[in-house]
């Protein structure tokens, strides 16, 4: 059957007229401050209205459309291409180049947090603001993918929380909507609570507001380049570590802790699984650093529960260049770089329910070696682990690594050396930010990598953001058949 791409091009019609008026925004604030860079952004506005207009004016029917999964699939990869590709425009106001206007965009959209901006502290606050909304839009967006559209086509296990009344993910029904509402009106609350909170603990208004966006997208970008170590109070870290993880954090089990059981969240195994790795993991490192760089205990636990809790998160934030902790404090990092939080929430990497499944199938495979004629029974959460899942969540391992070694060699054909290859395509599939080592380190950005490079990267971070297989679907021949 051939593919109706009319629904398609006029939702990306009305994504663009709404990203042209989220454009006013950053304009507003550059006229509050009395930059000319309004104007760049006031341009893009119109362009990006136009183009949007257009798609919209010209494909729009009275026929009321119910959007199918193979117009699910194409709609949700076009998104995160479209719109971060009309974003980048007002950024090369900065002189920069296409490539890394788009490269930048794309991390902020992704909740990456890579970055090949410089002198961040002098920027446009236009440009600053502009970057933080762009990551706070990726982040209600990436919630709203992993809810209504990830389970139904069964990316990586992601079935074991399709919505058990909604039997197609993009089916209008009232529950959809209220969903969606709930899930907007709860983001919002914390984000305002973010920065609130911020501003009390001595930030200014403006990089408390920027910092909340991208702390509760769990997405890295500061206003400063020194990142959060720019904020040496330790209260602020320390509301900034429960914000993260507020983020990272299923949304869909907080409707239900307000509406039903208040321990809902609590209870859950994903949720206790995450924050018992967290505060074993924080508190560990803790102890290494009192003991090997003769920290006070207090201060290695807010540095070490700070950063581990942003690398964990795919958030991305750095208050101290850990790589300088030692080697073992590194070769840690790079584990949590894996890791990544809850289903259902802004963080990216593999997910701790896939750990837990994969857990799960290790322990019953064993013990199905040892008693072969033992029937054994697997269940998450009350619900049955079957094959198809198991083969999900495997499957989606294998295409994971599979896809961050071809990068990996990819970026070292291009000239970049072993370290920075491996840990740039591990922190681009993961949506983290910073790598390893002296270029992309925490103390480093992706601006001296060559253009091929950077284009490689983005083109990972879709693929982690999109849980690999939304994007793997669509470059399949039969899908197009």
């Amino acid at each position: 059957m051939m593919l109706d791409f009319r629904p398609i091009l006029t939702t990306l019609g009305i994504l663009l007229c709404s990203l042209s008026i989220l454009m006013l925004f950053p304009a507003a604030v550059d006229i509050s401050k009395q930059n000319p860079d309004w104007i760049i952004f006031s341009i893009c506005a119109s362009l990006t209205m136009a183009c949007g207009g257009t798609l919209y004016l010209s494909n729009r029917t009275n026929k009321i459309y119910e959007i199918n999964i193979r117009q699910a699939y194409l709609l949700t990869l076009l998104c995160w291409i479209v719109v971060p590709g009309f974003s980048a425009i007002p950024l090369i106001g900065l002189d920069i180049s296409y490539t890394d206007a788009f490269f930048e965009t794309m991390s902020a959209m992704t909740t990456t947090g890579s970055t090949v901006l410089t002198n961040l502290d002098n920027l446009p606050p236009g440009i600053l603001m502009w970057r933080s909304l762009l990551q706070w839009i990726g982040g209600i967006g990436i919630i709203a993918m992993a809810i209504f559209i990830l389970p139904f086509i069964r990316s990586g296990g992601m079935q074991l929380f399709a919505l058990e009344s909604s039997d197609n993910s993009v089916k209008v029904l009232p529950r959809a909507y209220l969903l969606a509402v709930w899930l907007l009106s709860i983001y919002i609350s914390l984000t305002l609570i973010c920065m609130v909170l911020f501003y009390w603990s001595g930030m200014t208004v403006f990089d408390a507001i920027n910092h909340a966006m991208t702390t509760i997208s769990t997405g890295g970008f500061s206003t400063h380049d020194a990142s959060f170590g720019y904020f040496e109070n330790a209260s602020t870290q320390w509301i900034c570590t429960l914000f993260m993880i507020f983020g990272a954090l299923p949304f869909t089990l907080y409707i239900q802790s307000i509406k039903k059981d208040k321990t809902t969240l609590l209870r859950d195994p994903q949720v206790k699984g995450f924050l018992l790795f967290l505060a074993g993991t924080s508190i560990i490192l803790a102890l290494w650093l009192t003991f090997s760089q003769h920290i006070n205990f207090f201060d290695a636990l807010t540095l070490s529960t700070f950063n581990v809790v942003s690398i964990v998160t795919t958030t991305g934030y750095a208050s101290d260049n850990y790589l300088a902790w030692g080697t073992a404090a590194g070769s840690v990092f790079l584990v949590l770089t894996l890791v990544g939080g809850c289903t259902g929430s802004t963080s990216g990497a593999i997910k701790i329910y896939r750990f837990q499944i994969l857990w799960l199938i290790v322990k019953n495979h064993t013990l199905s070696l040892m008693s072969p004629n033992r029937v054994l029974s697997q269940t998450y959460n009350g619900r049955n682990i079957t094959e198809d899942l198991q083969r999900s969540v495997l499957a989606f391992l294998a295409v994971f690594f599979t896809t961050t070694f071809i990068a990996t060699v990819i970026l070292g054909v291009v000239g970049l050396d072993p370290l920075t290859s491996f840990t740039a395509s591990v922190t681009a599939i993961t949506n983290v930010g910073p790598g390893l080592g002296t270029i992309i380190g925490p103390d480093g950005n992706f601006a001296s990598l060559p253009d091929i490079a950077k284009w490689v990267l983005s083109i990972v971070m879709l693929i982690g953001r999109l849980e690999v297989f939304t994007v793997l679907v669509v470059l399949m021949p039969s899908f197009w058949r």
